[in-house]
């Protein structure tokens, strides 16, 4: 798998620098911190939405042109407003039937589903969908915006285990953006902890979670594993 390599990203307003990063997405990279840290300034940067009074210059480098709808798709982190609630599923999906079908399948969707409007589906059922959306431009690259934060903890180690799996048959690479240690442990080889737009610690995700170098680092941990014994 083709290393993508995000070699300078930078953003500032009014001569303030609010993100400076660099990384590289190997098969799977958790971006990590605590609310304020850069994160999602960082993927709107990805993705070409920030506002134009920020100045961002980004310098990367992979294997396929960069866009948004392209070779870049992006999974939300609340399906709920990624959909419009008057209009079905299928019409949302902007796919023949039988492609539509045919992702609906591959994450476990009933196909009659496409017939419905969402608010007839639940939250892990819609969260599937704006996957299978997501995943209809056959994208090199997908972002994941926290997408486990709005489901219970059944429907989200059901996610977790569909992106793995779509992964290895697809083969898309991921950059998973949260706060949330435990599922990017769960989910991702690699792992960038952020804090006031800079990178603090960078490496595999079992080694940094099982030896972390930075205090911040260990309490994004402690706040998601002190009552799971995690770490024994």
């Amino acid at each position: 798998m083709n290393i993508i390599a995000i070699d300078r990203l930078k953003i500032t307003h009014n001569d303030q620098v609010l993100v400076d990063l660099s990384f590289e997405i190997r098969h799977s990279l958790a971006l990590v911190g605590q609310s304020g840290s850069g994160k999602s300034l960082t993927l709107k940067a990805l993705l070409g939405l920030l506002d134009t009074t920020l100045d961002v210059v980004i310098e990367k480098r992979c294997e396929f042109e960069w866009g948004l709808g392209k070779s870049v798709a992006l999974v939300p982190q609340n399906p709920f407003t990624a959909l419009s609630p008057l209009t079905r599923i299928k019409d949302q999906m902007f796919l023949p039937k039988e492609r539509s079908t045919e992702l609906f399948a591959l994450l476990g969707l009933d196909e009659g589903l496409l017939e419905r409007f969402p608010p007839e589906l639940s939250g892990g059922q819609l969260q599937r969908v704006v996957v299978a959306i997501a995943l209809g431009s056959n994208p090199k690259l997908l972002l994941l915006d926290e997408p486990t934060t709005a489901l219970d903890p059944e429907s989200k180690e059901v996610m977790i285990t569909l992106l793995k799996t779509l992964q290895d048959k697809i083969g898309y690479q991921m950059l998973f953006v949260t706060h949330d240690m435990s599922v990017a442990s769960a989910l991702c080889e690699d792992i960038c902890v952020i804090k006031e737009g800079r990178m603090l610690e960078r490496g595999g995700i079992t080694e940094v979670v099982h030896s972390p170098k930075e205090p911040y680092t260990q309490a994004l941990i402690d706040a998601e594993f002190k009552t799971r014994g995690f770490r024994q």
